[in-house]
């Protein structure tokens, strides 16, 4: 009875919690991160350039990447010049 109790609020619950799961991006907009490897993986995003990775990378089980996600800063609009 009490494990046909759990599922039951685990079931009413479900609807609930779906609509609020977080869509955030995981990544910080910087070109190159740390691909970190072990029991836990995890991408460290906040290097301007593979050479400024590599000694953060050094040492541990893990290599410098590309960020897939990254997305350069739009340039500013040009003024049309008059004349």
């Amino acid at each position: 009875m009490r494990i046909r109790s759990i599922m039951l609020l685990g079931a009413l619950a479900l609807p609930f919690a779906l609509p609020f799961t977080a869509a955030a991006q995981p990544y910080d907009n910087y070109p190159v991160c740390l691909r970190v490897y072990g029991p836990v993986r995890f991408d460290e995003c906040r290097y301007v350039s593979i050479e400024q990775c590599r000694p953060a990378a050094m040492g541990i089980a893990g290599q410098c990447v590309t960020n897939p996600w990254y997305q350069p800063p739009s340039a500013p609009a040009r003024r049309a010049r008059r004349g």
